[in-house]
């Protein structure tokens, strides 16, 4: 019989464990949130005494856990001790600047704030987790990672899928606005027919059919979008090859709003009629425009 799978998901408060845990939810692990950690040994038991025999198990153990979490590693040296169990720790983080600036949106109290800044709540969080941090499997950083993406990272690592070795992320973009950072393909659509000038469609996005139709109908459009999907097929197999697991292509136009949107839909949706893994993220398409800085 197969080993007992187990993931220990922990790391930074606001670095994303809970979108780590629901992903890991949908792929079949029997997941719990903020146990105990000397409760672990006791339920991976129930795990491997039960009628079923549960297959993959998923926890998120943190600093929410109080004075329980230093036992941490005492439950973990007694679980990965086992020869029934495969474990592996998922240690999520994020830059401080990004962590505070979570905090700050969702409006939830740190849970070692109480009586310091969230700056400080931070720094004295990462020192608690130094030892942990070190005894990862994976170290993820989801400072740049929107939660689909994070989400997909991590299906992508645990799935066991081979079919998923390869996720394309296409992000749209404003080249006003700055490149996206984690690009590894960035092409430029600004010479392509500029839907902005169209007194009708300038306020429209470019998810709007009407800016579509218009974008598409020009004969360098379509020759365009011919070559790109051409270009991309012939890159992924090599990709592969190398191991590669996330390909992310960002397009750019002038604002972000309406050909790089148009153009990046095309492309998935052509990516997906092949049975490519493919998200989509418009980051700038709900940004203001502005008739005098197309």
């Amino acid at each position: 019989m197969e080993p007992l799978r187990l993931v220990i998901v922990t790391g930074l408060s606001g670095a994303g464990k809970t979108q780590a845990i629901k992903a890991l939810e949908d792929l079949g692990f029997f997941c719990i949130d903020n146990l105990p950690p000397q409760l672990l040994p006791k339920l991976v038991e129930l795990c491997l005494e039960s009628e079923g025999r549960i297959q993959r198990l998923a926890v998120v153990v943190d600093v929410r856990g109080g004075e329980f979490f230093h036992e941490l590693t005492g439950a973990l040296e007694r679980v990965e001790g086992r020869e029934e169990v495969s474990a592996q720790i998922l240690f999520l983080e994020a830059d401080d600047e990004e962590l505070v600036r979570r905090h700050k949106e969702t409006r939830r109290r740190h849970p070692l704030a109480p009586h310091l800044t969230i700056a400080e709540a931070i720094h004295q969080e990462r020192k608690l987790l130094e030892e942990i941090r070190g005894r990862a499997t994976r170290i993820l950083d989801t400072s740049q990672l929107s939660p689909q993406r994070l989400r997909e990272e991590v299906m992508q690592v645990f799935s066991g899928d081979p079919d998923r070795r390869l996720v394309i992320t296409v992000i749209t973009f404003g080249f006003k606005h700055g490149l996206p950072l984690d690009a590894d393909l960035v092409l430029d659509v600004r010479f392509l027919p500029n839907p902005f000038y169209v007194e009708s469609l300038t306020d429209l996005g470019g998810d709007d059919p009407r800016v579509a139709e218009y974008v598409l109908k020009w004969p360098v459009t379509r020759q365009f979008l011919r070559r790109l999907y051409s270009l991309i097929c012939f890159l992924i197999p090599h990709y592969q090859a190398e191991g590669k697991t996330q390909l992310v292509i960002g397009i750019g136009c002038t604002g972000g709003c309406h050909r790089s949107v148009v153009i990046g839909d095309q492309l998935a949706r052509l990516l997906r009629e092949k049975k490519h893994t493919v998200l989509v993220e418009h980051r700038d398409l709900t940004r203001t425009y502005r008739r005098q800085n197309p």
